[in-house]
């Protein structure tokens, strides 16, 4: 079964990387961006039987720091 988990920075958190971004597309001639936030998109391949339990405790362990993090679980 595949699984695409969706990481992204909790609101309030700074994000440095996105600053970066609207600062090039700004140079870039791009006006008017504003609040870009980066995040990571992780792809699993995992076994049918594989619980949702067991997926949730691999985000909170290594996928996601879930002190500043946010993560959602997309099975296809």
């Amino acid at each position: 079964m595949k699984l695409t988990i969706h990481v992204t920075l909790k609101s309030g958190v700074l994000d440095p990387q996105g600053k970066a971004i609207e600062h090039a597309l700004s140079g870039l001639g791009f006006a008017g961006v504003h609040g870009a936030r980066v995040g990571k998109l992780i792809e699993l391949e995992v076994d049918d039987g594989t619980s949702d339990a067991d997926v949730d405790a691999m985000c909170r362990k290594l996928l996601a720091n879930t002190v500043i993090e946010n993560y959602r679980i997309q099975r296809a």
